[in-house]
């Protein structure tokens, strides 16, 4: 369900765990480099070839997936919040933004 408040975007629980950083938008894996660490990666989907990326981020929030998707199993592995299925955080979530996201909730807030 969509967010009445537009500093909120919602989606679905991921991982658990809250974490504040800035927002990365990642739309392919050769933009990858533009992330630094405790970034939150802002993107589409992510495959295998993303996995070494967890090692720095500080959670993620995509637009497809859910709890067993690729990006919320290994969010869990490395103990970092996810929120997945937000169908347009990529769009709504400004690069460089600083996001608090609530991964038990699924929930992402734009902070400025």
């Amino acid at each position: 369900e969509a967010a009445r408040d537009p500093k909120v975007v919602n989606g679905n629980p991921g991982a658990r765990g809250v974490a504040t950083g800035r927002a990365r938008v990642v739309r392919t894996l050769a933009e990858s480099e533009r992330l630094e660490e405790g970034d939150i990666l802002v993107c589409d989907t992510t495959t295998p070839a993303w996995t070494p990326l967890f090692a720095s981020i500080g959670g993620i929030v995509a637009d497809s997936g859910g709890a067993l998707s690729h990006g919320a199993v290994v969010a869990r592995e490395y103990g970092i919040p996810a929120g997945m299925g937000t169908r347009v955080g990529t769009q709504v979530i400004p690069d460089g933004a600083r996001v608090t996201i609530d991964g038990a909730a699924g929930v992402v807030r734009i902070e400025d």
